[in-house]
């Protein structure tokens, strides 16, 4: 068995005070599940050292390709990452934290990236306020770029992983509450939180990332680590054939031409079966309805018409 975990006046915690054995079970069954014990005993550590209580899971497990000291391989290793819960925490523990603004966010732009279409904030702003020990409220303010911080599905893929396509607004709000964060409490921790690491290699070819500041630096004589065991691989997007193409243009450019629909409606139609070319979204947007000389249908005939074309593509 296991000996007790030893603690402190600053780390009094009752998680921290059972036995380390029944501890880990704990965190490996439901905070960390899957996680090796090795790393299990580093959150400990940490929390530990910092008097956090692990049982509110103040930092990450994150699978990063790290390289061996005084080598130039990688190897895959679980690294302990602080979360946007614990800078807050020791913010509010400062004692001179203020509060922060709602989150701003800039235009909406919607985007088809590696086959996927999102619509997504172009860039995010907070503010966090900090008391000076003369009283004096400071604001200090981050602005972040949505392009600039989502996590990929992938190393070769462009396409935003499962969380950046379901919380576009929410993910690059802690992004950005992560850096503000910083700027106005720089003693709390410098290094980016796993929010802003998730599904992100820890380095990337000819750059990598400095673990004390969170800052991208150049580096040109790194090797791209290999992918990770356990990751998906990165899908190729769905392209239109051209035959299915042809043959969708020549089945729907009559209704287009009677004004039964309009070549807006076949375009987001044919975008969610799969991803079309550039000179395929011209040839749809290019059908234009024929103008109608003599007798012109009823609203009832024009709805008929529109309701059996519809019924015909979604067959």
């Amino acid at each position: 068995m296991s000996p007790t975990i030893a603690t402190t006046k600053s780390a009094g915690l009752p998680a921290l005070q059972i036995n380390e054995q029944e501890l880990m079970q704990v965190l490996q069954s439901s905070l960390y599940p899957g996680a090796q014990e090795a790393s299990i005993k580093l959150v400990i550590n940490y929390c530990k050292a910092s008097g956090l209580d692990p049982m509110q899971k103040p930092v990450h497990l994150v699978p990063m390709s790290v390289k061996k000291g005084g080598t130039k391989e990688y190897e895959w290793r679980d690294v302990v990452m602080p979360g946007i819960g614990l800078y807050r925490t020791q913010a509010a523990r400062s004692g001179a934290y203020a509060g922060m603004t709602e989150p701003e966010f800039g235009e909406d732009i919607t985007e088809n990236l590696g086959g996927t279409e999102i619509t997504y904030p172009r860039w995010c702003r907070t503010t966090v306020k900090r008391q000076m020990s003369n009283g004096a409220i400071v604001e200090f303010t981050s602005k972040e770029f949505w392009k600039e911080n989502y996590a990929t599905a992938g190393k070769d893929s462009v396409a935003p992983n499962a969380m950046w396509r379901k919380r576009p607004y929410a993910q690059i709000a802690k992004c950005c509450e992560a850096q503000a964060l910083r700027k106005a409490f720089p003693e709390i921790g410098a290094a980016p939180t796993a929010e802003e690491m998730e599904g992100k290699p820890l380095a990337y070819e000819g750059e990598t990332i400095d673990g004390s500041t969170g800052e991208i630096v150049t580096k040109r004589d790194i090797n791209i680590p290999p992918a990770h065991p356990l990751a998906p691989k990165p899908s190729e997007p769905k392209l239109w054939p051209a035959d299915r193409f042809a043959g969708a243009m020549t089945k729907h450019a009559p209704a287009i031409a009677n004004g039964t629909k309009t070549a807006d409606d076949l375009l987001v139609w044919m975008r969610k079966q799969a991803t079309l070319t550039a000179d395929q979204e011209a040839a749809v947007l290019a059908l234009k309805p024929t103008p109608i000389s003599g007798d012109v249908m009823s609203e009832e005939e024009i709805a008929a018409i529109h309701k059996r074309e519809m019924e015909e593509a979604q067959s």
